[in-house]
């Protein structure tokens, strides 16, 4: 079984090698991305809080470290730090400014 520890690990790693080495971009070097991040990660972890603290939503504990902010797993910050990310990142491919500069 693979845990959820090793998978927010590779999602992590795998967006930060696109964004770096395949897509070359800047965007985390930006402070307009880590502000991005810090206003989403509030949100979320206001959500996601209130989702394990009411136990809608609970884990395995074999699963997960067992590191918890806001009573969610620190694994889902590393998720949602690559979901967020990868957005970012496929925006700045496909969106608007990005037809701009080609």
């Amino acid at each position: 079984m693979i845990s959820y520890t090793l998978l927010a690990g590779i999602a992590v790693i795998l967006v930060f090698v696109f964004g770096v080495a395949v897509m070359k971009s800047g965007l985390i070097s930006r402070p307009q991305f880590w502000i991005s991040l810090a206003i989403v990660t509030l949100f979320q972890l206001l959500t996601n809080g209130y989702l394990t603290s009411q136990k809608i939503v609970t884990y395995n504990p074999e699963a997960i470290t067992g590191t918890r902010i806001a009573y969610a797993p620190i694994e889902d910050l590393f998720f949602g730090f690559a979901l967020v990310t990868l957005t970012m990142l496929i925006w700045e491919w496909v969106g608007p400014s990005s037809k701009k500069a080609k």
